[in-house]
Order: C-alpha cells, then sequence, then structure tokens
C-alpha cells in the first residue's frame, strides 16, 4: 500500500515554486468559492476560514463569498464544477474525501474528473467518533461493551467519506444502522443533537466547530479518532487530539478486531486516501496560467501568516497546507488507491448495503 509519510509531506511541502512574474487583479470583483456540502458540516468551516485571509492575499483583495451546493453526496456540486469554464479567478471548487471516493470506486453518479482541475492548495484533516452518554459511559478503550448496543448514524452514503467510520464500526464488532441522505456530516451532528442519532463522527474542522462543545457539556463522549500517519506510515495518534485513542489502538484491545489482513489493509488504504489530504481547492479546467500563479503565491502568503498556525489550530486543526506543485502531488496521493483495496471495498458495500459498482 501506498505510504504517505511525514517525509512525503515535507517532500510536498518543499516541492512549490511561488514566484510569479505577473499577477491577475481582482479589484472590485467577487470570488465564489463553492462547496458542494450543506452549510453546517467541515468543509464549510474548512473554507469560511480560509476565505478571508485568502482575500485579504490575492491582488485587488477581492470579496470571496463561500457558496454552498449540497447533493448527492457532494457529486451534484462537483458535476457542475466539471462543466465550468470561467477561468478569469472569480471561480474555486473545495472537494473533499466524499468527492474522492466515489471517484475512486466508479459511483455512477461521477461526471467528473479530477485530473481537468487545477489544484492550487491542498489541506490535510483528521476525525473524531463520538457516542451518546449512557454509551459512552460502557466505552473503556475497547468497544467489546459496545456491540449490544443498536447504534442509529446520520450518513451522506457508503460510497462518501463515511465508509470509513462505518467500515470501522463493523471491524469492531458494533451494529451500527446508517440513516442515508443527509447533505453534510453537519447535518449528522444535527440529528445526533436531536436525539435521531446515537453515533457520529466529524472531520477536525466540523468537530472543533460544534461536536466539542457538545463533549464539554456531557451531552456527547469522545469515542476516538482515525488518528495520523508517522514517517514510516504507521497509524499514530491525532496531532490535534492527542488524548483521544486511534482507532487502531481501540481496535487492538476489542476482541475479533484485526490490524491486519485484508479488512484492515482497505480500511487503511481509504482512510490514507481520505483523510491525510482530505480538501482540497480547484480552479477551472483550461485557467490560464497567470491566474493560478496567483492563486499559488496567495495561498502560499496565508500559509506563511506568523499567527496561521495558531487560528488554524483553533479551527480546522493542526495539518499541512500543500499549494502549488505540492497541492498536485497531494491530489495525486488522494486519488490512488490499490485495486486490492478497492475490490475489497466493493464487496463490502455490496455485501453489507447492496451497494453495485462497476468492478
Amino acid at each position: 500500500m501506498t505510504k504517505f509519510t511525514r517525509a512525503a509531506l515535507a517532500a510536498l511541502l518543499a516541492a512549490t515554486p511561488f514566484a510569479a512574474t505577473a499577477e491577475t487583479d481582482l479589484s472590485g470583483e467577487t470570488v465564489e468559492w463553492v462547496i458542494p456540502f450543506s452549510e453546517t458540516g467541515g468543509s464549510a468551516k474548512w473554507a469560511n476560514f480560509f476565505a478571508p485571509l485568502l482575500s485579504e492575499a490575492l491582488p485587488g483583495q477581492p470579496t470571496v463569498v463561500v457558496k454552498f451546493m449540497p447533493g448527492a453526496g457532494s457529486t451534484k456540486g462537483a458535476n457542475w464544477f466539471h462543466e465550468q469554464e470561467n477561468g478569469d479567478g472569480t471561480l474555486i471548487f473545495g472537494s473533499s474525501g466524499s468527492t474522492q471516493f466515489p471517484y475512486l470506486l466508479n459511483d455512477p453518479r461521477v461526471r467528473y474528473e479530477y485530473n481537468d482541475w487545477e489544484p492550487v492548495m491542498a489541506t490535510g484533516t483528521g476525525g473524531v467518533a463520538y457516542l451518546e452518554p449512557e454509551a459512552g459511559a460502557k466505552f473503556d478503550g475497547s468497544a467489546n461493551a459496545l456491540q449490544d448496543i443498536d447504534f442509529i448514524y446520520g450518513s451522506q452514503g457508503a460510497t462518501r467519506l463515511d465508509l470509513v467510520p462505518l467500515l470501522a464500526w463493523e471491524m469492531l464488532g458494533m451494529n451500527v444502522e446508517p440513516v442515508f441522505g443527509i447533505k453534510g456530516r453537519g447535518d449528522g451532528r444535527l440529528m445526533f443533537e436531536r436525539g435521531e442519532a446515537n453515533i457520529d463522527y466529524q472531520t477536525t474542522s466540523g468537530y472543533l466547530g460544534g461536536s466539542a462543545d457538545l463533549v464539554e457539556q456531557g451531552q456527547a463522549v469522545a469515542m476516538m479518532t482515525w488518528g495520523a500517519l508517522d514517517e514510516d506510515g504507521n497509524i499514530v495518534r491525532d496531532p490535534t487530539f492527542p488524548d483521544l485513542p486511534t482507532f487502531k489502538e481501540v481496535c487492538e484491545a476489542t476482541e475479533g478486531c484485526e490490524t491486519s489482513g485484508e479488512a484492515w489493509d482497505a480500511w487503511k488504504a481509504f482512510f490514507v486516501a481520505g483523510f491525510p489530504v482530505q480538501k482540497l481547492a480547484f480552479l477551472p479546467k483550461g485557467t490560464d496560467q497567470e491566474v493560478i500563479d496567483t492563486y499559488v503565491a496567495a495561498f502560499e502568503t496565508v500559509r506563511n501568516r506568523d499567527d496561521f498556525e495558531q487560528i488554524s489550530s483553533q479551527t480546522v486543526g493542526e495539518y499541512p497546507v500543500f499549494v502549488g506543485e505540492g497541492a498536485q502531488r497531494a491530489l495525486e496521493q488522494a486519488t490512488s488507491v490499490p485495486q486490492g483495496a478497492k475490490d475489497y471495498v466493493k464487496t463490502w458495500l455490496r455485501d453489507s448495503y447492496g451497494v453495485e459498482l462497476e468492478g
């Protein structure tokens, strides 16, 4: 399986030339940043965090407005963006793992091609799973006492980023029934808050922006993170949540859960594809190089702000930011999964949820 190591991350960060000899003047313009999810989720918080910083860094300081186009687990918005030819710098698009996974799995609703777009920025993220308090009281670092509980989970779809938690919970022997059709992970959190679901997970920005308060108020109990990768490609604790165990730790402590074999290899492959490079910003296909260079330079300015580490850790977590060539290399990692892992997941999707995908 492809390793996404700290050394690889460092190479991505070092790979980008930032000096652009020409700039696109966006004075008086409005830049639309389209997010293919609802306004309540982690992608919304990610874009809303970067939008004012990008506005300040772009020449002419245009207004950057985040717009939402949810539907079909993000494929609706991605398909729309693929048809756009507005390459003057006034349109950008933000994708996430829930956009990557349908592409990787040959979902028939996908009519977009990542290689046609122009990546200018990418970031990693993490994820935190949490339980309602009664179930949380039974969690002891293993899932042994959770296996007789019937859980309900609000899901965007089994072929989306949700396959990472759904497969993890199944490997732990938990009975988690997904309710499909929500438009963003934030809607899953709202289901949890209303008592319509008793288990949930959020990416880091969504967790920091809402779910962490539920935990602090005693309305939820944090269970685990998916983890992060060390320089050898091993699962280690997420730097944003160092006090929480990883799924690997919980699996090792749970009877019947294995951290080797086909299921583990498939889970880890999709985790690597979906989280270390989880959110990407694109310009449309055919965008002039001058516009691309302008955005690369702007995102590099954002990344190099003296206060960036402090403000980002509070909103989107402590994860690397890739720009330019680094973003392109990150995209290649995010859209590459071994065929064996794809085959395992497609069989699992068919057997568990009746989802039939091409081989």
